[in-house]
């Protein structure tokens, strides 16, 4: 099989870095700027991918491919029928093969996307934790144990979040991981430290890692043991990172004269480099581990249990190319007359640049041995699962409730049951757990571990709130104090049906402010098309006794702004039961984009959910049923007081500042007529429609009307408009362009500090009395006095 590998390899490596070549020097450029693609970070995995690929893995594996390794991979599809010439022909253009491998934009077979943060890497050991939880219950027992793997450029693990997944991983007994660390010793700004490997051994070694080294190929292996390899080993062991990387770029010939001039003439060493030309030499000593498909082979082919391993592949960067170690050569790219040069080294022709088969003799042959490759044998490994029935969600708040409150008692409530949404519910929290209203979730249906371990409080008789048992049938998987990780485990729960093929229910848990922690990796869960609810919770100065750095300002923003994820700030707890209901449902959906043509909202395509919860509890409005209520909640806004014919003031607020509305507009209306009041329970979910239906009259559909316009399209346009959130004034604050009407945002938009709610109400002006003097003093009619009982 090893000279079939080296036949894939140089198949790979030319295919590859032709895709490259003709994105940069053939293919017409529109901006003038260079396309890219990454030349060298391609060819220095080229040996491990084929080895990988076409030797170790099984349908079960599941790999996140190094971003910069993106055209090896297109390749790897290209050879095995699972990618166009059309796609490979616009890499990088519009349409075409991506950057870097996207399972939304890519057609080919993409595990886990991956962009040059590292989180790609780091996803895998949650995704291993994750299979191994759908495995431990016994609608999942049946699944079938694959290895999570990561491709890793070196210059990655300068990434914080990995070495949090290091630690995550050590304390849920991590296995079935393999990271793979392309070690060429250069980034893009230049060569990586002398002496890294060490730490990263001592790092990997202390979370009970398997550390592979993987430094010498084949070919100097059996150098070694030639008389004078003893010496030519030590010499290749204590050369630096630069020199090497500067005498690889050199050649054979300098090769030569720089170990001669180090060594001396010395007889054993001497008549070791005699016997080789200068290519062989060169060969010989760019042979290192990760460059040699058949050490890579051997070496994971000899990994015979389900531990954590870190192999660290020595490569040369740019290996076989005419640009290898060249210090520039990150960002660099083979010029046209180095492409023609190096063409005819590999043997291809002119006009056979793009054949999957050229240079092969019998291609018939080869290409049956290629649909031999156990990993390809299944075709396409993107699974589904059944989607879950979603029973109706009942809560009876009581008079006074916070939505924080009302969301653990819908947990708690489900928890009870056993429903089929029960069972494939996950719950997870960075710490949190209890202080965001999941313990009584926590309590019912326990934590999730493979192995059983006991509550030593609840054994000793200390009573205790939280009766904390982990069990492998515990559906609540605890984490450390890193946001990253728990966006990271809910992207990897949130893909467990297409990954899987088991439907998961995952809902995470975070501080409000510090989603914000986690912004990278709740970007990287969206731009994969997981599916997950995220509850942060508390959220804006109305956790006053906190302070500024718990208080959130901007994640209303955040919530609008990202792809993928619909953002609610209910401030009833009738509300958030109808939106939890929708919510479970639209989690699952994976229909077509086409938008409904009620709220041009592309429903159908299903998402994620945000929850923007609070703990301030609030005087509820009593039991509401009719269809306008319901329907506005998921649309994403309905009138709690619907304006007349002649109204003067509308108010419009998001979230735990209800009361500071529906208090402003009782004593407004005194001296204004018709004043109005709307409930918005998602500015994200108005504005995403409002901008679509604008789209689609621009577009020839002239009826297109989003809810948001539906809504204000009788609002007189001499009416004010004054918005209040508890967060940032900007998400409302567009309203008014909706038809035109004069808006007056109230909102927050500097750091707070510690205070009773209504001190900080009072000081950011979202209180009763600010939004009265707004109105009085803002927009045209009488002028409304302010009351001091109401502060």
């Amino acid at each position: 099989m090893s000279i079939d590998l080296k036949t894939i390899e140089q198949r790979l490596l030319w295919l590859s870095h032709w895709m490259i070549h003709h994105a940069n020097h053939i293919r017409p450029k529109a901006d003038g700027i260079k396309v890219g693609g990454h030349q060298a970070s391609s060819a220095s995995m080229v040996s491990i991918m084929t080895a990988l690929y076409f030797q170790t893995l099984r349908p079960e594996d599941r790999v996140a491919v190094k971003p910069h390794a993106s055209p090896i991979f297109h390749a790897i599809q290209y050879l095995m029928g699972n990618q166009t010439r059309e796609k490979l022909e616009n890499f990088r253009g519009f349409g075409g093969a991506q950057s870097y491998p996207s399972r939304t934009k890519d057609i080919d077979d993409v595990d886990f996307s991956t962009g040059s943060v590292g989180l790609g890497v780091a996803i895998t050991s949650f995704a291993s934790l994750v299979q191994d939880y759908v495995q431990a219950k016994s609608w999942g027992d049946t699944q079938k144990l694959g290895r999570m793997i990561a491709l890793v450029g070196d210059a990655e693990l300068d990434e914080g979040n990995i070495y949090e997944a290091l630690q995550e991983g050590w304390k849920n007994d991590l296995r079935n991981c393999w990271w793979i660390i392309d070690y060429n010793r250069q980034s893009l700004d230049g060569v990586v430290r002398e002496g890294l490997f060490q730490r990263i051994e001592q790092i990997f070694d202390a979370f009970g890692w398997d550390v592979v080294r993987v430094k010498y190929g084949a070919l100097q292996r059996a150098a070694f043991k030639e008389p004078g390899g003893e010496k030519l080993r030590q010499w290749i062991d204590q050369c630096p990172n630069q020199l090497y990387s500067a005498l690889t770029f050199m050649g054979g010939a300098v090769w030569r004269e720089r170990l001669m001039e180090t060594l001396g003439d010395q007889g054993d060493v001497s008549a070791l480099l005699d016997a080789r030309s200068d290519d062989e030499l060169a060969a010989l000593m760019e042979n290192l581990g990760g460059n040699c498909v058949t050490s890579m082979a051997d070496t994971f082919a000899a990994i015979d249990h389900d531990r954590p391993v870190c192999f660290l592949a020595y490569t040369i960067k740019g290996w076989g190319t005419p640009i290898a170690g060249h210090k520039d050569n990150h960002g660099g790219l083979m010029n046209k007359t180095q492409m023609a040069e190096w063409k005819k080294f590999m043997g291809v022709t002119e006009g056979d640049e793009w054949e999957r088969f050229a240079t092969i003799a019998d291609p018939a042959a080869f290409e049956k041995m290629l649909a031999k490759t156990p990993f390809f044998a299944r075709g396409p490994r993107r699974y589904s699962d059944d989607v879950i029935d979603v029973p109706s969600v009942e809560l009876d708040p009581g008079r006074e409730i916070s939505t924080q409150m009302a969301f653990g008692k819908i947990l708690d409530d489900l928890s009870k049951g056993n429903s089929a949404l029960a069972e494939r519910i996950v719950t997870t929290s960075p710490d949190v757990t209890g202080t965001t209203n999941l313990g009584p979730w926590v309590n019912r249906r326990k934590l999730f571990a493979r192995t059983h371990q006991s509550d030593t409080f609840k054994a000793e008789n200390i009573p205790s709130t939280a009766k904390w048992e982990f069990t492998p049938d515990g559906q609540h998987i605890e984490l450390g104090i890193a946001e990253m990780n728990l966006f990271l485990l809910l992207a990897a729960a949130g893909l467990s049906h297409s990954v899987f093929g088991k439907r998961l229910i995952p809902i995470g848990t975070v501080y409000d402010p510090f989603v914000s922690r986690g912004l990278d990796a709740l970007n990287y869960a969206c731009y994969q098309d997981a599916r997950f609810m995220i509850v942060g919770t508390p959220s804006g100065v109305t956790l006053a006794p906190e302070g500024g750095a718990h208080q959130s300002i901007a994640s209303p923003l955040i919530g609008m702004s990202q792809d993928g994820l619909a953002a609610f700030e209910p401030a009833f707890a009738d509300e958030l039961a109808v939106i939890m209901e929708w919510a479970f449902a639209y989690m699952q959906k994976d229909g077509e984009g086409d938008p409904d043509e009620r709220t041009w909202l592309r429903d159908e395509t299903g998402g994620s959910v945000y929850l923007r919860l609070t703990t301030n509890p609030i005087e509820q409005p009593g039991k509401r049923v009719d269809d306008d209520f319901r329907q506005g909640a998921i649309d994403g806004a309905y009138w709690l007081r619907k304006p007349g014919p002649n109204c003067e003031v509308v108010i419009a607020y998001q979230g735990a500042v209800a009361q500071e509305a529906i208090r402003a507009a009782g004593h407004i209306a005194q001296g204004r007529l018709d004043v109005g009041v709307l409930a918005v329970t998602s500015a994200d979910r108005l504005n995403a429609g409002w901008t679509a239906a604008q789209r689609a009259r621009t577009n020839g559909i002239r009826g297109a009307e989003a809810h948001i316009e539906t809504l204000l399209a009788d609002v007189p346009r001499d009416c004010a408009l004054i918005t209040v959130i508890d967060g940032h004034p900007a998400t409302l604050s567009w309203l008014g362009a909706v038809h035109g009407h004069k808006t007056i945002p109230h909102g927050v938009e500097h750091f707070g500090q510690t205070g009773s709610i209504a001190d900080l109400y009072r000081h950011f002006r979202i209180d009763a009395n600010a939004l009265i003097q707004s109105v009085g003093e803002l927009s045209h009619g009488r002028k409304i006095p302010q009351i001091v009982a109401i502060a």
